[in-house]
């Protein structure tokens, strides 16, 4: 011990009914794939669909770890640096430090974190899909009892989630995210590799649309998905609630 009082950030706690191990942690994981198809534009992780779940998640007194499928440092879309969230994510210097060089999957131990929440971005759906580690990340914290959270293109990351049992994360669950009309209003749907709503349904989803670009969160149990940009904000701030206060105890 290096004084008195030691922190720890460790203790026991209840998540709809099952108890498990509280660290305050919470993984967002960010795409690593910067190129939108064919079409010869550029995409990423979409910076509102991260910086304001982060802003929510903190503001709950979680800190925040960013991974990426490939590390390093991810490839930014839909930055709007009037927005001060926005600002306020790129100029903290935990998030600066670890947008420099981020971690991939295989670095990280899923006991460590209370939740794992994939952002969304076009980019995600070349790289959240099919990625085993990060497939395998989501199911083991859910399965400890942890929140799985997701918003607009990042629920592809629960597309290839399975549990212990061997039945997907999805199946069974109501889920929101982006929309195959929202996908045709943004003239993507041919170049999209799928389309997220069908994939989902497809593993046995019951995948529960709103009207196009307005805010929609749906949460059923430890399962938080939003359906676009504009549910970002309402996406961090129902994983926080489904956690619970984010509260630490003294080493005596």
């Amino acid at each position: 011990m290096s004084g008195l009082y030691t922190p720890i950030n460790e203790i026991m706690f209840k998540i709809a009914g099952v108890t498990v191990t509280h660290t305050g942690k919470i993984l967002l994981v960010l795409t690593s794939h910067d190129r939108l198809g064919d079409t010869g534009r550029s995409t990423g992780f979409y910076l509102p669909e991260a910086a304001h779940p982060w802003h929510e998640l903190t503001a709950a007194g979680y800190s925040v770890d960013l991974i990426s499928p490939a590390g390093g440092r991810p490839p930014i879309d839909g930055a709007d640096l009037d927005d001060p969230v926005q600002r306020a994510f790129l100029d903290d210097p935990a998030m600066s430090e670890q947008l420099a060089d981020t971690r991939r999957p295989e670095a990280v131990d899923a006991a460590a974190y209370d939740a794992i929440f994939f952002a969304g971005g076009h980019g995600t759906m070349w790289d959240f899909r099919g990625n085993a580690t990060l497939a395998g990340l989501a199911g083991d914290i859910y399965e400890a009892g942890g929140v799985v959270g997701a918003v607009c293109h990042g629920p592809a990351g629960l597309v290839d989630v399975t549990l212990a049992d061997g039945s997907p994360l999805v199946a069974g669950k109501r889920v929101a995210a982006f929309t195959n009309a929202e996908e045709r209003a943004a003239g993507l749907t041919d170049v999209v590799p799928f389309l997220l709503a069908d994939a989902l349904t497809e593993r046995g989803a019951k995948h529960e649309p709103a009207p196009e670009f307005t805010e929609h969160v749906v949460v059923d149990g430890r399962l938080v998905t939003g359906q676009n940009p504009a549910s970002a904000a309402a996406a961090g701030r129902a994983v926080a609630e489904v956690l619970g206060p984010a509260e630490s105890t003294p080493n005596l």
